[in-house]
């Protein structure tokens, strides 16, 4: 080793090691100055354009009013055709009568249906047909105008009074959940067929009310309301207009 290589090492023992310097946080901290930035740019010019928007409509006010206008006279047409159907179904509701030997031959969705249409005729703008795969005893649901809630079971028999009877079974179900389940003040069973007198006997003992097929006669082909036709219905709930 030369003399001159020791100097140099004897020179540089002593010092410590130079330490790299660290980029990263640094650069970082741009990255995150240059976003924010660009946020705050993005956030200026929107609120720019929203003004110069806002500034161009209120010089050009008739623009906006152009469409308002043609709005007006579109949603007026609609709302008078609205008014025109409520009127026509209304007046359809009113005039509405069933003979029994078109009931009899209607499938017993479309029975239902019928008894729905029947309270609809008598003021229960809320009528419902929800027959069906667990109904739970409950094909027909409406509200009077006496604030009564009705629950009626259809029982179709195609072959009117030859049919199988409406037996104490059928009443049970709609004992059972006419008022539990469903809520009812009025619980009506509804056939175009036959009762038994031992359901006859069972709906008065329960305070039921059965429509058999004189009775079903007389409501779908008159104009009363099935309430008029029944004996002991409860008294309405509120006061109306009608009570």
């Amino acid at each position: 080793m030369s003399p001159r290589t020791r100097k140099v090492r004897a020179a540089t023992a002593g010092r410590p090691p130079a330490r790299r310097r660290s980029r990263g946080p640094g650069r970082r901290r741009q990255r995150a100055e240059d976003r924010l930035i660009g946020l705050l740019a993005a956030a200026v010019f929107a609120v720019a354009l929203v003004v110069t928007v806002v500034d161009w409509l209120l010089v050009h006010w008739w623009i906006l009013a152009v469409p308002a206008g043609l709005a007006v006279p579109a949603g007026g047409g609609r709302l008078y055709h609205r008014r025109q159907r409520a009127r026509r179904e209304a007046v359809r509701a009113q005039g509405l009568r069933y003979g029994l030997a078109r009931l009899d031959a209607l499938h017993h969705t479309r029975f239902e249906d019928a008894v729905r249409d029947l309270m609809r005729r008598d003021g229960c703008r809320d009528a419902v047909r929800v027959g069906g795969r667990g109904d739970l005893g409950a094909d027909v649901k409406a509200t009077d105008p006496y604030g009564r809630r009705w629950v009626i079971q259809c029982k179709h028999r195609r072959n009117g009074l030859a049919g199988s009877a409406v037996g104490t079974p059928d009443l049970q179900v709609l004992n059972g959940t006419a008022r539990q389940v469903h809520g009812a003040d009025v619980a009506v069973i509804v056939t175009n067929g036959r009762v038994t007198a031992p359901a006859v006997k069972f709906a008065a003992q329960q305070h039921l009310h059965v429509v058999d097929r004189h009775t079903l006669g007389v409501w779908a082909s008159g104009s009363r309301p099935l309430w008029e036709l029944l004996r002991a219905v409860p008294p309405p709930r509120k006061p109306t207009a009608l009570s």
